[in-house]
């Protein structure tokens, strides 16, 4: 593995598995991001007030470039949340119309559908997806379709199975029938390549601060040039009918939000440029054959069958391990952080009970030895 350890603020006496909740932000992004918000204090009318706009273009055009779009398709957010209720909250459903999703979404994604849903009367589905092959997946998804349905949201990268998802089949046949797409990308950025134009979905919200190492609170969201104008601003303020307008509607009204730290957004060209100068496909690569490794090596122990049959296609640097259904998951992660300070999420998901582990620069096999030093023993008891 690459020496990469040094690099971040995480605590040394934690074995730290969980990059995938909220990520890690390397030493030199965060000293950028703690000289932008400086910057800001030094004089926060000349920052906000004259040169927030050039700024906050510029860091757009360095994210744009990275994921293969125009600046004026992203704005920033806070996180893949705000960017996908911006969309959800947007569009106009009522009864009779159904938004179709998977039985693998994230929670907070689930419930702001199902909110939505109560309010307006349109149906959320949660279509249950066979994982024995990616056309599989298509299929089973397709199955769901109705002629009532209006909207197609499903995760990139999935967050309680660690699943990727051939979403770009299936926005291919949603964009034929005139069905609208729109994709959770939270753990795509940094994790896996991403050309935002080549994929063609409508709107694609995604985070940052995960696996592209920017500092927490930075997000984005994506809206395909023929689909911004379906957009609400989440917050109305003064980019709704602007004194000076970007020239663009969908920028105006979705990047001001009044007085806000904007540090994070403006760091973002930094993170990018610190994974490009540690070779980053090659740092990528070298996790994900450590996470197969160890997802190989949990399953040896429990003697229990994985969710997915082919690590090579189904995850990147984050995988699920399935535990023996008798497990107390609230008990043995407890144990295993509380005796043996390994940081490392447990899941419930319909019944199945699993573990879910990242694997980013910093780790090494040592840390591996460590988590499954501490099944052998937790999972004898729990």
């Amino acid at each position: 593995m690459f020496n990469l350890k040094r690099h971040f603020l995480l605590d040394p006496s934690v074995t730290f598995l969980n990059h995938g909740s909220f990520g890690a932000t390397p030493k030199p992004v965060f000293l950028e991001y703690q000289r932008w918000q400086r910057e800001l204090e030094n004089q926060p009318v000349e920052f906000l007030g004259r040169r927030h706009n050039d700024l906050m273009q510029a860091s757009r055009e360095a994210l744009a470039d990275y994921f293969g779009t125009s600046a004026e398709n992203l704005v920033y957010t806070q996180n893949v949340t705000v960017a996908l209720n911006i969309v959800a909250r947007s569009l106009n459903l009522g009864a009779g119309d159904e938004v179709l999703s998977t039985n693998h979404e994230y929670g907070a994604m689930d419930r702001t559908w199902r909110f939505l849903s109560k309010e307006r009367g349109f149906a959320y589905i949660n279509q249950p997806v066979d994982l024995t092959s990616r056309e599989d997946v298509v299929d089973s998804f397709w199955r769901g379709v109705s002629p009532r349905t209006r909207v197609i949201f499903l995760s990139h990268l999935t967050s309680p199975t660690a699943t990727i998802f051939p979403v770009e089949a299936i926005i291919q046949r949603a964009r034929a029938i005139g069905i609208l797409t729109i994709v959770d990308g939270a753990h795509v950025p940094g994790q896996l390549p991403l050309n935002l134009d080549s994929l063609g979905a409508d709107f694609y919200g995604g985070n940052l601060h995960k696996w592209l190492c920017a500092p927490k609170g930075a997000g984005f969201l994506y809206a395909h040039p023929a689909a911004q104008y379906l957009l609400k601003p989440l917050v109305v303020s003064w980019g709704y009918e602007p004194e000076i307008s970007s020239g663009s509607e969908f920028i105006d009204q979705h990047e001001w939000w009044g007085t806000r730290d904007v540090a994070a957004f403006l760091t973002v060209p930094t993170a990018i440029q610190f994974q490009q100068d540690h070779d980053w496909v090659k740092v990528r690569s070298a996790c994900h054959e450590l996470a197969v490794e160890t997802w190989e090596r949990i399953h040896r122990l429990t003697k229990m069958n994985p969710l997915h049959p082919d690590p090579e296609i189904w995850f990147a640097q984050m995988c699920i391990a399935s535990l023996p259904a008798d497990t107390d998951i609230v008990a043995l992660k407890a144990r295993l952080y509380d005796e043996f300070r390994v940081e490392i999420p447990l899941i419930d998901w319909h019944g199945n009970k699993l573990i879910r582990l990242s694997v980013q620069g910093y780790n090494s096999r040592r840390d591996m030895d460590v988590l499954i030093d501490a099944l052998s023993v937790t999972c004898k008891k729990v």
